[in-house]
């Protein structure tokens, strides 16, 4: 739930948007007060445009609260401050004051743009459409979500800005949502989503609060560890950042260089926490807690000061990135470097950035700097920003929702490495990226037909990782395509996208000639002439949508080519004889008969929705296990099979929407009964490999059914290996396991 609803929907409704009554609307005070405030800190802004809009929404909200009892004009008038704060236009600010008037009111959008012009008109209806698609939450939906806001974006990012504000003042307030199950989806949704959007635009402090109230709401726990180890840091060297701070500037003045002003902070808990995730270490593991930033007056003098602090103190290897000469593609732009203080203990090692003022704004503000100078003027469009196109790109090429999913979180929160075509156009890749990510960043046909790729002059293989700077350029053969195998190694959600769905294409044609083959082969074995016009009575028979949904059937087990055969020519069906009822065995995927010794020692699946004495199967394509969301498959003459409900083979019945059936784990099925899953690994190819893997499985007292030894180079190997698990959970804590055992570089759990 992105945004508290109010309790109840506006009824009161009145001419021009102004009470009929002698009674204000509630909160118009507040509304009074603040677009007299704002006006009078802002000369440049419309004082009667916006206090109209103020007035309006009031009245449109008379009637409505938010779930803290508040009067519901509370909420818009805070989206308004915030923006205001960036001192963003008139049209802006205006929005927010509108932004839930046609989504949550009787006021339709044609009454908007008659009281308040085109272009505000517009905004609100960019933002009601936003509103109304984060109202469908279901993860299936999620794709398809994201690739409507963008859309909504195209023409003015300040629909973004609009509701970054209004997500920001939703989760200022989340403590009051009611459903602990709603302030986690917002809170995740928030980190997952808005806080990488925020921080593409550039709006570096939005960013920072969204993370650090998404995080205070999903991990408290470790949110209130850090917090403590941060205040007690900080009384015990209390004078510490202002000491820094001054020990910098007088290095800085000694070697002739002119400051404006030094800025010290301490790294907000969230970003604390990720770093002690990336480095595997506990907060006493972290010494750079503490960033500085030093403002100059001119560009020239941000190296000067660069130069002045690597001569005054100790340099931290691998710390120094430029962003002035190769800004980010949100417009950001500094030094960056890490240093070593002398004399100190836990706080000896320090981030210093470096930056004009100008810098600084658009690294505060981002993409709403464009209105702290200048007011009104065309806003970019949201599709000229390279990221947008990126996104789009991968949800329009991604053939699963769940994946294109993971592959735009992928791209959000990538970091960077900067890379030149030969032509000398700066390409931004994410950090390990390949010449494959290279490839399809140029063209998705360029990286569908690559074949090699040359690095600063010199043949590279495909897999090497590129580095800032490098110049790279892409050799293709007519006729060529991708290779499944580049997924091991790719970086882009883009390539990610664009290789997967020419796997999954190139499998579904695999598994038509492998169900065709096994029902000619069943037609011969009974004596018949196989044609294709013969299966059309089976493909009635069977609710298949044709002939080659069922040949993809057979081949994935949901169909056997007998119950093919025996559909299209009904004789040859054997006399049925009564048999007792069956019941499957938990786990494993076998039938017992009811009553029989092994059927009382194990407990039955426990898979609710399903028609009791129905035959069940676990689907060899997903594996599911417990926890995992699923769906039954009803087949004639087969029973139900169990899929997870992000298998890619779910498309394959898309068509016939009624044998879909709506089932669930029964609660308490985390027991002690094991599933099999499949999960494929990436190591380096190194003695001791197999023994590392065997022990971690044991660890985790998981069971190691079969392992397969794939793709195998020098450096690299793949194994792929089928473990009993009891559940998702145990399923996680194994796949962390075996991610720590050294020398293993990727571990995947497996759909095929």
């Amino acid at each position: 739930m992105p945004r508290t609803e109010p309790d109840e929907p506006a009824v009161a409704r009145a001419p021009e948007g102004l009470s009929t009554s002698a009674a204000p609307p509630p909160g118009l005070d507040v509304v009074l007060e603040f677009c007299h405030r704002v006006t009078s800190a802002d000369p440049r802004l419309n004082a009667d445009l916006i206090l109209r809009a103020g007035r309006f929404a009031a009245e449109a909200h008379a009637s409505q609260k938010r779930q803290n009892g508040e009067p519901y004009i509370i909420h818009p008038v805070a989206v308004a401050e915030i923006l205001a704060s960036y001192r963003l236009d008139t049209a802006t600010i205006a929005t927010a004051l509108l932004h839930d008037v046609v989504e949550d009111t009787e006021y339709k959008l044609p009454e908007i743009e008659q009281r308040f012009g085109a272009e505000i008109a517009r905004l609100v209806d960019g933002v009601t459409k936003l509103s109304r698609i984060e109202v469908q939450s279901e993860r299936t939906k999620q794709a398809e979500n994201l690739r409507k806001l963008l859309l909504a974006l195209s023409e003015d990012l300040r629909v973004l800005l609009v509701k970054l504000a209004d997500r920001l003042h939703n989760m200022r307030t989340i403590a009051f949502v009611s459903k602990p199950a709603s302030r986690l989806r917002t809170a995740r949704e928030t980190l997952e989503i808005y806080a990488p959007l925020a921080e593409r635009i550039g709006m570096e402090g939005l960013k920072t609060e969204l993370e650090a109230l998404a995080f205070r709401e999903l991990h408290p726990e470790a949110w209130a560890t850090i917090a403590q180890r941060l205040t007690y840091l900080r009384g015990r060297s209390a004078d510490i950042i202002p000491e820094i701070e001054l020990e910098l500037r007088e290095t800085l003045e000694m070697h002739g260089v002119p400051v404006e002003e030094v800025l010290g902070r301490e790294k907000s808990p969230y970003s604390i926490w990720r770093k002690m995730q990336a480095k595997n270490v506990a907060f006493e593991g972290l010494s750079d807690v503490m960033a500085f930033r030093i403002i100059v007056p001119e560009r020239s003098q941000c190296y000067l000061a660069l130069g002045a602090i690597h001569d005054a103190f100790k340099v931290i290897a691998g710390r120094f990135k430029d962003y002035i000469s190769t800004p980010k593609t949100n417009g950001y732009q500094s030094l960056h470097t890490g240093v070593l203080l002398p004399g100190r203990r836990e706080e000896a090692k320090i981030e210093v950035q470096i930056r004009t003022r100008e810098m600084h704004q658009i690294a505060e503000y981002g993409l709403a700097a464009h209105w702290i100078y200048k007011q009104g003027g065309e806003a970019a469009p949201a599709r000229s920003f390279p990221w947008v196109r990126a996104l789009i790109d991968i949800l329009e090429n991604e053939p699963e929702a769940n994946q294109a999913m993971e592959s735009t979180k992928l791209e959000l929160h990538r970091e960077l490495v900067f890379c030149f075509s030969p032509k000398g156009d700066l390409i931004e890749l994410p950090r390990d990226a390949t010449p494959v990510d290279f490839a399809y960043h140029v063209h998705s046909q360029v990286g569908d037909t690559c074949v090699g790729a040359k690095v600063n002059g010199r043949i590279v293989r495909l897999h090497d990782k590129l580095s800032n700077g490098d110049q790279v350029e892409i050799i293709t053969a007519k006729g060529g395509k991708p290779n499944p195998a580049w997924m091991k190694f790719v970086k882009s959600g883009k390539a990610q996208a664009r290789i997967r769905r020419f796997a999954q294409a190139e499998e579904k044609e695999k598994q038509r000639d492998e169900g065709r083959t096994l029902i000619v082969k069943m037609f011969r074995q009974n004596g018949l002439e196989f044609t294709e016009k013969l299966l059309e009575p089976a493909v009635k028979a069977l609710r298949q949508s044709g002939v080659e949904e069922m040949y993809h059937a057979v081949a994935t087990g949901s169909l056997s080519a007998r119950d093919v055969v025996h559909a299209a020519f009904p004789e040859l069906r054997a006399p049925q004889r009564a048999v007792e009822p069956m019941a499957l065995v938990a786990g494993r995927g076998r039938l017992g008969r009811a009553g029989s010794q092994k059927q009382t020692t194990v407990p039955a699946v426990p898979i609710t929705g399903v028609v009791a004495g129905m035959q069940l199967h676990f689907a060899q394509c997903c594996h599911p296990i417990p926890g995992d969301r699923i769906v039954g498959i009803v087949t004639t003459g087969k029973g139900v099979t169990i899929h997870t409900q992000d298998c890619h083979m779910l498309e394959n019945f898309a068509a016939t929407p009624e044998r879909f059936l709506d089932v669930d784990w029964e609660e308490g099925a985390l027991g002690p009964a094991t599933h099999v899953v499949r999960l494929s690994v990436t190591a380096m190819n190194s003695q001791g490999l197999l023994s590392s893997v065997a022990n971690a499985i044991s660890k985790q007292k998981a069971v190691l059914t079969n392992l397969r030894l794939g793709r195998r180079e020098d450096d690299e190997c793949d194994l792929n290996i089928d473990v009993e698990v009891r559940d998702t959970r145990h399923l996680a804590e194994l796949m962390g396991t075996l991610r720590a055992c050294e020398g293993v570089i990727r571990v995947d759990r497996s759909r095929s």
